[in-house]
């Protein structure tokens, strides 16, 4: 099937001069987008809280999250990002897909700006 990827920009949300751009694999398996926070940091992000995640091994695991600004596809809003450790895989997740109004086409198994959303 392959891997699909997103370039996104990531930015402080209070201070949108400090961002940063990168590629990151969409994992429409993950709930929250996962980025290391090393890059958070460096950009002035910080931790809201501690949330626990179970991973695919069946772990439960606890991250600090907080919120930033994501851009992808010409689409931006904040959304919850996970301060992902080192050995953590950075990741766009679908709270962030949704966010932005974006998914991934069935076919062509790219990322694409989403026609209409669900009204119910």
């Amino acid at each position: 099937m392959g891997h699909v990827k997103a370039h996104v920009r990531i930015c402080n949300p209070i201070d949108q001069s400090k961002c940063f751009e990168y590629e990151l694999l969409v994992d429409t398996g993950s709930t929250y987008t996962w980025i290391k926070a090393s890059r958070l940091k460096e950009i002035g992000v910080k931790p809201m809280t501690k949330w626990k995640f179970r991973t695919i091994e069946n772990r439960v695991i606890e991250r600090p999250i907080g919120e930033a600004l994501i851009e992808c596809l010409g689409e931006k809003a904040t959304r919850i990002i996970v301060f992902a450790e080192e050995s953590d895989v950075e990741v766009l997740g679908t709270d962030t897909l949704g966010g932005l109004r974006l998914e991934v086409d069935p076919i062509t198994k790219e990322l694409r700006k989403t026609e209409a959303l669900l009204a119910v």
